[in-house]
């Protein structure tokens, strides 16, 4: 498992291009037969991808008995039918469908094509598969702003229960590619987005950084992004796709944000 550090914004107007990569871009997250972690200092925020039959393992940096003895997790199937086993129960996932699991659970092994998203948690709740048809649908953008998108919550308050994970999946329409425009900042918590179902060729323009200094990041399909608290979060695709979100922090209300004019970028 990969560490990052946390950053402070006074640090990132000195960054070049490939220290903002090495800090903020997670780029190498599936290989077969393998789960592949990288660990943030950003809330702690363990993200991940598996490829293949693979079983979650317990890193010497959580310094814990097994993975998940002080942390939750979060799974979203980005492949084709697959199926998560947790302490012997076996669940089927199809393509967008999320499964969480709880603090506590001793034994988790993969088959397929699974994005991971793990923060600390404090107690326990219980393992919990939904749909796309169980999650509450939020369609949001226009046509003229080249944002429509539909934006499924999975792990939130009035969803699936969670200690402090929050996650979804954003769909955009075809011909739309911009996503999370007006932005936005979280003051009490750190998001990672993780973006797929775009065609290897293309790439997604990321926006990063406070508002008055923002920097930017190319993104290939399949890549994650850390965003720390003071760093704004949106982007433009070279085509529509789709992206995990996914939060931990101190409040785990959906809309807790301070929202950026677009007049005020810089």
């Amino acid at each position: 498992m990969e560490s990052r550090p946390a950053t402070a914004p006074d640090q990132v107007t000195s960054m070049d291009t490939e220290q903002l990569r090495r800090r903020f871009l997670v780029e190498d997250l599936f290989r077969t037969g393998e789960v592949r972690l990288t660990y943030t200092h950003e809330d702690r925020l363990v993200v991940g991808g598996v490829a293949g039959t693979a079983g979650l393992p317990c890193p010497d940096q959580l310094r814990s008995e097994y993975f998940l003895e002080r942390r939750e997790l979060g799974v979203v199937n980005i492949g084709g039918p697959g199926a998560v086993t947790v302490d012997g129960a076996r669940h089927d996932l199809a393509s967008r469908e999320v499964l969480y699991v709880g603090r506590g659970a001793r034994q988790v092994s993969f088959d397929g094509r699974f994005y991971l998203v793990s923060t600390p948690a404090h107690t326990s709740h219980p393992t919990v598969k939904a749909t796309l048809d169980d999650a509450e649908p939020v369609r949001l953008g226009s046509a003229d702003g080249s944002n429509e998108r539909t934006i499924y919550k999975f792990i939130h308050l009035k969803g699936i229960q969670s200690c402090q994970l929050v996650l979804g999946v954003t769909v955009l329409e075809p011909g739309s590619m911009w996503n999370t425009m007006p932005c936005h900042t979280h003051e009490r918590r750190t998001e990672v987005y993780f973006y797929f179902d775009l065609p290897e060729a293309d790439r997604i323009v990321h926006l990063m950084g406070r508002p008055d200094a923002t920097r930017n990041l190319i993104v290939a399909p399949e890549q994650a992004v850390i965003s720390p608290y003071w760093s704004v979060h949106c982007g433009f695709g070279t085509r529509s796709y789709a992206f995990v979100w996914a939060m931990g922090g101190e409040n785990q209300a959906y809309d807790d944000m301070e929202p950026v004019a677009i007049g005020e970028l810089r």
